[in-house]
């Protein structure tokens, strides 16, 4: 029984460690290369986990294989834009000016229900409405309204609005991140003042603080 725990463990930190090193996108967002490796990696982490008879380096060495063979088609796709090509294939645009193209559909083996799903899910309900709508690489459709069918933004009214950067995280649950109290020059008696403004003594006792580049402190206590 400890065997079997101690290969499954083993062979689990194998596993993130590789898709780790393999980088951070969703499911939805690997190439087709990329999803098979994450497939067969899986497949054969599972084999050695539930048979203790087959060696341990059995499902290692494939998996470590297929990374090396991953991280090599990556790097070549990032030196050469033709080995991208072949490798991950490119966008295929199936509407254009309003106008559905009946061969690129076919070609990427695309019904018409599964163009109009993926428009509904945009909030799309018109084709007519489309100026361009193309076939990403890694399957997403991404889709473009015509001009006059796009939501309206502030620089279409000609109205001036002030610079909104990222919110830095200073409190999460219960720990203090000295980085980012460095990084808007405050320190933690300062943080302690703000907080004891809202009635908390500790900054243990928070569940999440932050302040936006507008200086406002936003902060929940935890759940008592």
């Amino acid at each position: 029984m400890f065997v079997i725990f101690a290969r499954t463990l083993i062979l689990y930190a194998l596993v993130v460690i590789v898709m780790r090193l393999m980088g951070k996108r969703q499911i939805g967002q690997l190439q087709p290369f990329e999803l098979v490796v994450a497939i067969m990696i899986s497949e054969l982490a599972a084999v050695p986990m539930q048979d203790t008879g087959i060696p341990l380096l059995s499902g290692i060495i494939p998996i470590l294989t297929l990374l090396i063979a991953q991280i090599t088609l990556s790097l070549i796709s990032l030196k050469s834009i033709k080995a991208r090509a072949i490798i991950c294939g490119k966008p295929k645009i199936l509407i254009e000016n309003g106008k559905i193209l009946q061969m690129n559909l076919a070609s990427e083996m695309y019904t018409i229900n599964d163009l109009l799903e993926q428009l509904r899910i945009k909030n799309i309900p018109n084709i007519a409405d489309v100026e361009f709508a193309v076939l990403e690489t890694n399957g997403q459709l991404s889709v473009i309204p015509k001009s006059q069918k796009r939501q309206l933004t502030p620089e279409d009214l000609k109205i001036d609005t002030k610079y909104e950067g990222l919110s830095y995280d200073l409190i999460i649950d219960g720990r203090l991140h000295l980085d980012n109290l460095k990084k808007i020059n405050m320190d933690e008696k300062w943080l302690k003042e703000q907080l004891s403004k809202f009635g908390i003594k500790d900054y243990k006792s928070v569940f999440f603080a932050s302040i936006d580049t507008k200086g406002n402190l936003f902060v929940q206590e935890k759940i008592r």
